[in-house]
Order: structure tokens, then C-alpha cells, then sequence
């Protein structure tokens, strides 16, 4: 297959033709040079958990060595997935908390929003009055910090779910207790000789994945609104078009926004600025690569470089002067990359050190310091730039960024009488639901995966739901493809449907709502809970999708599994590593259905899966039209 086919986005398919001819490898050439997967590892039906392995399920060996069989190594592999994933984004917010606790009026990270630390802190029963806000700010960092490790109780959070959510959690026993828990549950469950059954070994993988959504991405997308303040809606550009030659050129990629806070600071830092110009450049220019990107354009417009499968193509423009990172998604052929040009790939974080890079360890204690000292690093390698070797392919896209639910709820203020109704609450959305202008409400989230067409699953897929009057959000990657290719622009409103176009224009926004990284889905969670408290209905009952058109990674596995428990039916464009046991299929696809309320669904069609969910939509709101009437009659006889 011709490499330059293997992705829709038109700067990507420029760079694969030029990284060709400067004989650099990406990550196109390794995908043309696996000419088949291993089937054992694409069913989940190979185990390696102990040394008598690998061992593989096939008709003439249907057990391992120990006697497990298809079900219950499909079941130990994806249990295994959703625990390296809820620990990926939890480790995370334990930076996020440490960090939250060393804020201080003179020091690096101060506190953003106030009010909502307050807010946080009476939900947590924290004494606020009469206190000062740093004091205040890092009890509930100890607090935030206990969630990981305490001895006994369940999630703080899960008293913000509906009622009978709650009790659905409880019922069936997958209510999270401390973070690291529930990782070392998983992980002690699934060695030699523990759980050999597949509906444990699922219930074990949902509990654990609510560790992530309803705990671990909870802290950490709270207490960064309150250091870094919550988004709001801000203008940016998206795709590799928004690199200058005029200037360094430094990219931030990973996920962490305390490192990228301060490299932003940094990067506005005068000295540093009189240095780039020393050096021939006419200044700093700054944009971001996956997650990283989304943090800080949704709270600095920063600019979007591009996503996960564009990071080697941003080094092959040859006008990088830095790639910088912290962790989770990099590729460690970013070092062999960088060797053919003159950028520097700095690493930062003794969590992902990668061998070939340029080492430069980031503390939170001596934030700014450290972040000078990187900034300083890309812009001396300005004059090692090779004229000859730049190219920056011109496209680009406008967007509009940074919609948190604060930022929702003030947008949906615009169509409020508040002579009649309440501001900042959900009711303009149950409002628009209810009515039948917008269908329902779909989340795309979610990474670039290298067994898909780069982007086409996320642009076809929202394409066809906005154009049905489905409003759609987003995170992660997903995101920055959605944003590349115009569909976060409020222009966009014309390739809704009228009813979707009608809400866009009034509400004035676009019909794809940027909400942040992947931590963010809880976000989402957030909304879709607050909207079913609303109705005093189950979150199941709410005309609301999930959906992971180019999922790839653990973290992925995880997201996709608590927000399914949540009761949001949740849809998948690249097909787990489950398929080998019929019985696990069975579970995740129909039987998850009567615990929880909600499945997957598996299609790798983009076509075909957009017009299950449109059709699943429509099928929720007959189902949702009939619950809120039957609400609205009662009221009128209480009344």
C-alpha cells in the first residue's frame, strides 16, 4: 500500500514523501513492513504471565501449561490492559496532587481558580472559612492524595453520580476504593494460579477502570482548572501549518501539564527572547503534540502541532529546534528521527527515559528554573538549523478550544430567560434533548492507530453525526484530528443538520466541542451525570455515545470500560484483543448490557459504525422521549 494512503491529512501524506527521500524511517514504513500481526496476540489467546509460557490457545491446544483456557487468558490480558491504563492516567494525577501541594502564593504554581478549590473543598467536607486559600489548597492535595491509598472507604467521588447509579456500582460490586488498590487487585488476580474466571476477571477490569474515571482523572482534571485555571473558550490554529521559519521552533508532547505550565512561562520569558533574537530567529514560537497540546491550548491557545502519529513528521519538517516530552505516547523512534536533523528530542521525566535523547530531568520544586534551562537548550540549537532541509507544509486549521463544563454551561446561558430559569445549569441542553433539535450528544475520543487510515475513522464518523444533529465532543487526539480538519471551527455549522446548525449558531458555537486531554473524559462523565441528576434519571437513560474511533493504547482499554460502567454505550472502531473467547465477546458486546446498562460496540467500518450509533441514538431516545414525559406528568400531579 502506498505509504503516502495510509492517512487523509494532507500534510502528513507531504512529510511521508519527503522523510522518504531524506531516508528516514516513521512510523508508515514500519506499518508497510509488518505484513501480518501475530493472530494469537490480535484474539488476546497468548499468555506470558509466567515462565512455563508463552503459551497459545489454538483447536490442538486449547489449554495453557497451567490448565487456563481461551477464556480466561483472553479475560487476565484485558484486566491487565485496563490496569496499566487506569495506572498511566493516575500516576499522572499524583503528580498533578503533589504538585497541588507545594502551591504557594511566591512560588511556581500558584492557585488559578479559587472558587473552584472552594467548591471542591465543602464537597470534601474541608474547612474553608476564615482559612487562607493555600492552606485550604493543600489539604485537599492530601486529601486528593489519600485517594490512592487509603485503608478503607470507596471513591469521594462517587457521591456525584445519580442515586441509582451508585447503587448499581454497589450492587454488583465495582465500586473503587483506594487507586493503587484496585491496580494491585488487578494485577495479583490475574498471576499464575489466581482468577480463572472470565465474569470475575471482567468485574475486576470494571472496577479498576472506575479507579481511572470516577478517581485518578477526576483529581487530576480538577486540581489542574484549580493551578492552572479552568478553560474557556479561546481561539487557536491545528496541523503542522502553524511551524514558522522565522522562528525556534519548540514542540511540547505528552501529558503533563506541569511541566508544559512552565514551559510555556518560559517560553514568554524576556531573556530567553533576546537570546532567540541573538541567534538570528524573530522569536519563540511554541505548539503542542497529543495531550500536552490539548492542555495548553485549551487554557493559552497555543497551537496545535498535530497528533500521535504526526510526531516524526514534525521533526521532518527539519524546522524543530526541540521536541520536548514528558511521558506516555512517545515514540522512542523520536531519537532516531531527531539524529537525522538538527532538533534536539529532550526528555524530561525519569518515568520515560528514552535511549538516544538528550536527558534533562524536570522538578516540580525547581519548576521554572528547570524550564528556562530547556527553553534555553532549543533556542542555542537555532543556528544549527539546516536551510535546506526545511520544509513546513502549508495547511492549517482555525478552531475554537477550551470547553470545560463551566464553559458550556456559560455558552448555554446565551438562550436562558432568566427571568424564568436559573443560570449555569444543565436545563438549555435537557432543553435542546428533549425537544429533538440536537438527537444526542457523542464523545470521540481517543488516540491514532496505525491499523486504520490516520483520522479517517474520527473525520468520517463525525462528519455523519453532526450532520444528523448530534452534537459532538471531544478529547485527546480525536480532538486534534477533529480541530486539523475544521470541524472545531464555528464555520463547521454547515455541515450539520438543521436542527444541530440552529443550536450552533445561537449558543454560538461549533458543533464539535474541544474538552481537553484524555484525562478530560471525566469531563464528559461529568456533564452526562449532571444531565441525568437534572431529569433525577439513571446516566444510561441519557441519548449519549462514546466513542474511540482510532484507539490504540491501555489507557484507551480503560477509558472505554469505566465510562461503559458509567451507562454510556460505547462504540469502537479497532477491535479489542478479546476476540478469541466467544464467551468474553459475549460479555463486553450484550451481557455488560443488564449489569450496568451499557456495552460495546465493535465495527471497523467507519460507515457502518457511524449509522449503528445514529440508529442506537434513535433507539435511546424513544426510550429517553417516554421517561422524561412520564417525569413531566408526575410533577404535574404532585403539583
Amino acid at each position: 500500500m502506498d505509504k503516502k494512503l495510509m492517512t487523509i491529512d494532507l500534510n502528513s501524506q507531504i512529510l511521508i514523501e519527503k522523510a522518504e527521500k531524506d531516508g528516514v524511517e516513521t512510523i508508515y514504513d514500519r506499518k508497510s513492513g509488518f505484513k501480518s500481526q501475530c493472530g494469537f496476540g490480535l484474539q488476546g489467546t497468548c499468555c506470558r504471565i509466567c515462565g512455563m509460557g508463552p503459551c497459545r490457545i489454538s483447536p490442538k491446544t486449547p489449554r495453557g501449561l497451567c490448565g487456563a483456557d481461551e477464556h480466561t487468558i483472553v479475560g487476565r490480558n484485558f484486566a491487565r490492559m485496563v490496569a496499566g491504563g487506569t495506572a498511566a492516567h493516575s500516576d499522572h494525577a499524583r503528580d498533578i496532587a503533589h504538585t497541588l501541594s507545594l502551591s504557594s502564593r511566591d512560588g511556581n504554581y500558584k492557585i488559578r481558580d479559587e472558587k473552584k478549590l472552594i467548591e471542591l473543598a465543602n464537597d470534601w467536607s474541608v474547612k474553608t472559612e476564615g482559612r487562607d486559600i493555600y492552606d485550604i489548597a493543600h489539604e485537599v492535595a492530601e486529601m486528593g492524595l489519600m485517594e490512592f491509598g487509603k485503608p478503607h472507604g470507596v471513591s469521594i467521588f462517587l457521591k456525584n453520580a445519580p442515586k441509582v447509579r451508585q447503587e448499581i456500582w454497589k450492587n454488583i460490586g465495582i465500586e473503587p476504593r483506594a487507586i493503587d488498590r484496585e491496580i494491585a487487585t488487578v494485577m495479583h488476580s490475574t498471576h499464575v494460579g489466581c482468577s480463572a474466571d472470565i465474569d470475575s476477571l471482567i468485574n475486576l477490569s470494571l472496577r479498576t477502570s472506575m479507579a481511572d474515571g470516577w478517581q485518578g482523572s477526576m483529581i487530576g482534571t480538577r486540581f489542574s482548572d484549580i493551578m492552572f485555571g479552568t478553560p474557556m473558550p479561546t481561539q487557536t490554529e491545528a496541523n503542522l501549518g502553524v511551524l514558522e521559519e522565522s522562528k525556534v521552533n519548540i514542540i511540547l508532547h505528552g501529558h503533563e501539564p506541569t511541566l508544559s505550565e512552565m514551559i510555556v512561562l518560559a517560553a514568554e520569558d524576556p531573556e530567553l527572547l533576546l537570546l532567540a533574537k541573538e541567534m538570528g530567529a524573530e522569536g519563540i514560537n511554541l505548539s503542542g503534540m497529543c495531550c500536552t497540546g490539548n492542555e495548553i491550548t485549551m487554557r493559552h491557545g497555543v497551537k496545535i502541532a498535530g497528533d500521535f502519529h504526526q510526531q516524526e513528521l514534525a521533526l521532518v519538517t527539519g524546522a524543530v529546534e526541540a521536541m520536548i516530552v514528558d511521558v506516555q505516547c512517545i515514540f522512542p523512534a523520536l531519537a532516531y528521527v531527531a539524529d537525522c536533523y538538527h532538533t534536539k528530542f529532550i526528555t524530561t521525566s525519569p518515568k520515560a527515559k528514552i535511549t538516544g535523547s538528550t536527558y534533562m530531568q524536570f522538578s516540580e520544586e525547581n519548576a521554572y528554573k528547570d524550564a528556562k534551562k530547556i527553553v534555553k537548550e532549543a533556542v542555542l540549537n537555532f543556528k544549527n538549523r539546516k536551510p535546506e532541509k526545511v520544509l513546513i507544509p502549508e495547511f492549517k486549521s482555525s478552531a475554537t478550544v477550551g470547553y470545560s463544563i463551566d464553559a458550556i454551561l456559560s455558552q448555554l446561558d446565551r438562550v436562558v430567560n432568566s427571568q424564568i430559569d436559573k443560570t449555569g445549569t444543565v436545563k438549555p441542553l435537557i432543553d435542546c434533548l428533549k425537544s429533538g433539535v440536537i438527537r444526542g450528544v457523542a464523545a470521540v475520543v481517543g488516540c491514532n492507530n496505525a491499523k486504520s487510515v490516520t483520522n479517517k475513522n474520527h473525520v468520517t464518523i463525525i462528519k455523519e453525526l453532526i450532520k444528523n444533529d448530534i452534537l459532538v465532543v471531544s478529547t485527546g487526539c480525536g480532538a486534534q484530528a477533529a480541530a486539523k480538519f475544521g470541524l472545531m471551527d464555528k464555520g463547521a455549522k454547515s455541515l450539520c443538520g438543521k436542527g444541530l446548525a440552529t443550536v450552533c449558531e445561537l449558543v454560538d458555537i461549533p458543533p464539535v466541542l474541544h474538552m481537553g486531554s484524555c484525562v478530560d473524559i471525566s469531563r464528559i462523565v461529568d456533564i452526562v451525570s449532571e444531565c441525568a441528576k437534572y431529569l433525577d434519571v439513571d446516566m444510561c437513560d441519557i441519548p449519549a455515545v462514546g466513542i474511540a474511533p482510532e484507539w490504540m493504547s491501555e489507557k484507551a482499554v480503560a477509558i472505554g470500560t469505566y465510562v461503559v460502567a458509567s451507562g454510556i454505550d460505547t462504540y469502537l472502531g479497532i477491535a479489542p484483543p478479546v476476540t478469541g473467547s466467544k464467551k468474553a465477546v459475549e460479555i463486553l458486546t450484550k451481557g455488560l448490557k443488564k449489569e450496568v446498562g451499557a456495552t460495546f460496540t465493535i465495527n471497523e467500518n467507519p460507515n457502518e459504525l457511524a449509522a449503528i450509533i445514529i440508529n442506537d441514538i434513535e433507539q435511546k431516545r424513544d426510550h429517553f422521549e417516554k421517561l422524561v414525559t412520564e417525569k413531566i406528568n408526575l410533577s404535574h400531579v404532585k403539583a
